[in-house]
Formats: C-alpha cells, structure tokens, sequence
C-alpha cells in the first residue's frame, strides 16, 4: 500500500496598506485626504505599489503561472487582502488579471481574511465578521470562487478564533508554529484547534520559512548561499520518518521586495519546486487540499495570542506601547458613530484606518525587530507615525460633528 504523500503546503500573503501622508494638525477640519498627495513622493501609496508591482508581483505571479503550466502537482494558497486589490484595480489592473489567470487553474487557493488587514478581532468581533464578509464578497466578485480556508492579520491566533472558524464553516486555519504552544510536538502535522469540531489547523514550520523569508539574503548566515538541493533535503529531513507536510508560510513579496531578484531567489524557487517533485512521492497541497487529504494528529490548545512577528511572537509590534494602545482604543471608541453615519466615504476612510500597519508603524522596539519595523515604515519616527494618524482620527471626529451625531 503507498504510503500518503510527503506534501509542502506553500502560502504566501499579498497585502499593502494605505499609508496616511503626513497629516497635519492645520489640514483637520481643511483637508480629508489622509491616504494621498505625501510629500516625498517616494513614500506615496502609488509610488511604493508601483514600484512592489515591478519587482515582486509582476515577476512572482508570472513564474507562478510557469510553475502551474509546467507542473500538475503544484498548488499554493494567497492570501490577498482588499487594500492590496484596492490599489492594484487602480494603478495595475494587470496584476488582477495574472491572478485571475493563476486562480483560473484551480490549484491556487485564495485564503479568507479581513479585507482591511485589521486587528477587529480583538477590539469589536461585530466589525471583524462585517471585514471578514466584505473580504469574501469581493473574491467572489473578482475571481468567482469560493474561500473556505481562513488567516488572521499576522496570523494573530488563539483558541476564540479557532471557534469562531470552526462554527463558520471553513475547512482550515493557519497559524504560527511557535515552539511554547507545541510543546513536544512539532508543526509538520495536521492539527484540531481545542474546542472546535470540524476546522484543522495548519501551523508554520517557522525556521524552514524563514531560512527562505530572512535568510536567503544575508551573508553572514553560516548556510550561505542556500541551493535549492540542499533545502529540498532540509525539508525532507524536517519531515523525519512519518511527517506528512510541511507549512512553508511567507510574505508574497518576500520574492522580489524583501529579496531582490539579483540574489538568484526566483531561479531557487523554480528549482526547489522542480526538485521537490522530482522525488518520489512528493506534492504540493493547498491550505484546504491538505485538510481534505489528512486526519488530524492531535488537539492544539492556544489560550493566549500568537502571531508569527518578532522574536515574542505575540501582538506586541501592534500593541506594546502606549501609543498603539491610546490609537486603537480611540479609532474603536467611534466605530458605532462612523457606521451609524451613513457616509460612506467616512466610513471607508475609518476602515482603511483600522489597517494593522498603522500601529505596527508607531512601533518602538529596538535591535532586531526595531530595524525590521523601520524598513517597513515610510515615517521618520514611531512618533511621527502615530502624530499623522492621530490628527487623520480627530479630522474623523470633526466630520461626525459635521454630521450632528452628538458628543461630537
């Protein structure tokens, strides 16, 4: 009898948020354009899309499309989030179509989440399941099929989503597979959340991703350059005797934005994929391919949060600091006041707000995780980060006054 085969579950993650400009104390009750007309060019909404479009999406989906055409085994799960779609339907409708095209194959899963990249599941479940919906409507609409796989931002996980999941229906959530909520096990098996009937979870195998996400690049790393043979036997070796997957979990533009193209990361990828077929008894699932395909070994208990950032692993790059905290306690305090409004713009402009990246921007963590979240920054400061954002949320509050909506 053959025994089930060794499979890699590969998901990439596609978002880009609206960025608030630098928005100044003299534009509130002026100017409601929080998410244009930057300053610095080079640190617009469009220019940084453009330019991520050019070296990541473009060249990534279309070596996708390659590896799709070329081999049947091959699969990958995305996730997209809408303010990624948002901005590609208006400045690279091309990028639309590539993923129509790869989607049209019926081996690319598109993975359910909040259409705004937010942390509403911690702040109001009501506005969590309304982004979750407005998410799903818009794949429908755009790619014409069904979601039934799920991801939290920065795969923020615990056992009350995993409950929220299992009695929506999906068939599967992934998460990150830290070590503290393993314990004896490891994350190259499937899994069933505690509490939960139906849903299986899926955790990351987070060294093997990251040897590619952060690794690849760095010459200092005692395993540079990393050839794909040599990380086709990792992956195996990983699996050891009886393991049936392995959960490689990246940013899509890991290939391309973060690791330029120069250092060979689009040839290694073709090759790994190339090569890991190429062995006996080996394929690709998808996130819900490989919920269909295999039993759960065991029960996961997560009580507290995780998310697969920083060294914590935990919603510190969001919420460690005083700042986060006084950000999103104040944009949620008006969430009943903006959606009672009526106004769609200003409801749109308060959703685009809820945006993770904006707290993560007002991060002011050092070394390591510091530099990390410097990269990703278009402000000078943590502090100008979170000055923009707050004057963009007291212009919020002058518009609900407009409105006559009392205490305003």
């Amino acid at each position: 009898m053959m025994s089930k085969k060794r499979g890699v579950v590969l998901y990439l993650h596609m978002h880009q948020p609206w960025r608030v400009r630098e928005y100044s104390v003299f534009d509130i009750a002026d100017r409601h354009d929080y998410f244009d007309n930057f300053d610095d060019k080079y640190r617009s909404n469009r220019f940084i899309f453009e330019k991520v479009a050019d070296k990541s999406y473009r060249p990534m989906l279309t070596l996708l499309r390659k590896l799709l055409a070329a081999y049947p085994d091959f699969c990958v799960s995305l996730s997209v989030t809408g303010t990624l779609l948002d901005q590609a339907e208006r400045w690279a409708p091309d990028v639309i179509d590539l993923l129509r095209d790869i989607i049209a194959t019926g081996r690319v899963e598109i993975v359910g989440e909040t259409y705004y990249h937010s942390l509403a599941f911690f702040y109001s479940r009501d506005e969590f399941q309304r982004q979750v919906d407005i998410h799903r409507q818009k794949i429908r609409d755009l790619f014409g099929v069904e979601i039934t796989a799920f991801r939290n931002t920065e795969l923020s996980y615990n056992n009350e989503l995993a409950e929220w999941a299992d009695q929506q229906g999906y068939k599967g959530i992934i998460a990150e597979g830290w070590d503290k909520v393993l314990g004896w096990r490891n994350a190259n098996y499937m899994y069933r959340p505690a509490g939960t009937k139906n849903v299986k979870l899926l955790l990351k195998n987070y060294r093997l991703s990251d040897d590619i996400a952060f690794r690849f690049s760095n010459r200092d790393w005692e395993s540079y350059p990393l050839t794909s043979p040599t990380y086709v036997d990792w992956v195996d070796a990983s699996m050891g005797h009886d393991g049936e997957i392995i959960n490689l979990f990246m940013d899509f533009e890991t290939f391309g934005e973060n690791i330029w193209a120069d250092t060979g990361i689009f040839e290694f990828f073709a090759d790994f994929v190339e090569r890991w077929l190429g062995r006996y008894n080996h394929t690709f699932y998808t996130i819900s391919g490989a919920c269909q395909a295999l039993e759960a070994h065991d029960e996961i208990d997560c009580p507290q949060t995780t998310t697969w950032a920083d060294t914590e692993r935990d919603l510190s790059a969001w919420l460690g600091n005083s700042m986060q905290h006084e950000a999103m306690r104040d944009l949620y305090a008006i969430e009943n006041d903006v959606l009672g409004s009526g106004d769609l713009g200003l409801i749109a402009d308060w959703r685009q707000l809820t945006t993770s990246d904006h707290p993560y921007y007002m991060c002011t963590k050092y070394f390591n995780d510091g530099d990390v979240h410097a990269y990703f920054s278009p402000y000078d400061s943590p502090y100008d980060a979170f000055l923009y954002f707050m004057n963009a949320l007291r212009d919020v509050r002058y518009r609900l006054h407009e409105h006559n909506i009392a205490g305003y």
